[in-house]
C-alpha cells in the first residue's frame, strides 16, 4: 500500500489543532517541522515508529514480567536490554520488523516501547494523554497526521509546555519535549528560526 496523500496534514488543519490547544499557528507549525520532519508516515503506509530496546526492558521490568524479559534478553538481545545505547536502533524502515518479533514477548509493551508518528511520543504515555486504551492510540497514529499532531499537543498540554510556546522560549520548550539533551541537535535554535520562517 502506498503512503496516501489523504493522510498528510494541512496547515489548516495545523492551524484548527493549534487554535484549539492555545498555541499560536507559526509556533505549532515550527515544532511539528523540526520535531517531524518531513511526514508522520513510511512509503508503505504505516507510521513512523522507533522501538526503544531499553524501554522495553525496563516496563517488561515494572509490569513484572521477568521471565519474558529475561528471554527476549537471551533470544533477542538487541531488543531487549538495560541501558540505552547498547546496540544501535537500525533503519527507519526496520522498525515495525523489530516491533512485530519484541510483540511476540508481550505486544501491548512492545506497544508502549515505540515512539509513534510526527511527534515521536512514546506509546506508554497513552493513559496520561487521555486515550481510552492502547488500541485507542494506536488506532490514532495509523489513522493520519493530523491525529498525529494532536497527540503530540497532548503531550505539550500534559507537560506544561504550552506555556513555552507562548513565550517563545524555545530552550525551555527543547528541554521540556527532548529532554535536557536538547541543545547537542540545537533543537532549541532550529524552533526559533522555523518560528520565523512561519510569522
Amino acid at each position: 500500500m502506498e503512503y496516501e496523500m489523504s493522510k498528510k496534514i494541512t496547515d489548516e488543519q495545523i492551524r484548527a489543532i493549534a487554535k484549539s490547544y492555545g498555541i499560536e499557528f507559526a509556533a505549532l507549525k515550527a515544532v511539528t517541522e523540526v520535531e517531524a520532519g518531513d511526514n508522520g508516515f513510511l512509503p508503505d503506509g504505516k507510521p513512523k515508529i522507533l522501538f526503544e530496546p531499553h524501554i522495553f526492558h525496563r516496563l517488561l521490568t515494572e509490569k513484572n514480567y521477568i521471565t519474558i524479559r529475561n528471554r527476549a534478553k537471551a533470544e533477542n538481545p538487541k531488543l531487549c536490554y538495560l541501558s540505552w545505547g547498547a546496540y544501535p536502533y537500525g533503519k527507519e524502515s526496520q522498525q515495525h520488523n523489530r516491533l512485530a518479533i519484541a510483540s511476540k514477548y508481550d505486544r501491548d509493551t512492545a506497544l508502549e516501547s515505540c515512539s509513534w508518528g510526527m511527534g515521536q511520543v512514546m506509546g506508554y504515555h497513552w493513559k496520561k494523554l487521555g486515550y481510552a486504551s492502547l488500541q485507542e492510540f494506536i488506532n490514532a497514529m495509523y489513522k493520519d497526521e493530523a491525529a498525529q499532531v494532536d497527540c503530540m499537543c497532548r503531550f505539550i498540554k500534559v507537560n506544561g509546555l504550552i506555556d513555552e510556546l507562548q513565550r517563545k522560549d524555545w530552550a525551555g520548550f527543547a528541554r521540556g519535549y527532548n529532554g535536557s539533551g536538547f541543545a547537542k541537535n540545537q533543537y532549541d535554535k532550529k524552533l526559533a528560526a522555523a518560528y520565523r520562517q512561519f510569522c
